[in-house]
C-alpha cells in the first residue's frame, strides 16, 4: 500500500473545519463524506466550502 502523504496532502486541503481529524487523509475523509451522502471540501471552490454544504446537489450546481 502507499504511504499517505499527510502533511503534503494537508497543505492543500481547503477544508475550513479546524476540528477535523481526517485533514490530510484523503482517503479516510474520502470515505467518510461518501458515507454521508456528500463530497469533501476539495471538491468545491473556497468560497462555496465555507458554506459547508458538501451536497451532491451543490457540487452539480457549482461544476453542472
Amino acid at each position: 500500500m502507499a504511504e499517505c502523504k499527510k502533511a503534503a496532502n494537508a497543505k492543500r486541503c481547503n477544508c475550513t473545519y479546524s476540528g477535523c481529524p481526517r485533514k490530510g487523509i484523503c482517503c479516510e475523509c474520502l470515505a467518510y463524506h461518501l458515507n454521508m451522502n456528500e463530497l469533501p471540501a476539495c471538491c468545491f471552490p473556497d468560497d462555496v466550502e465555507k458554506t459547508y454544504d458538501r451536497s451532491f446537489d451543490k457540487f452539480i450546481e457549482v461544476h453542472g
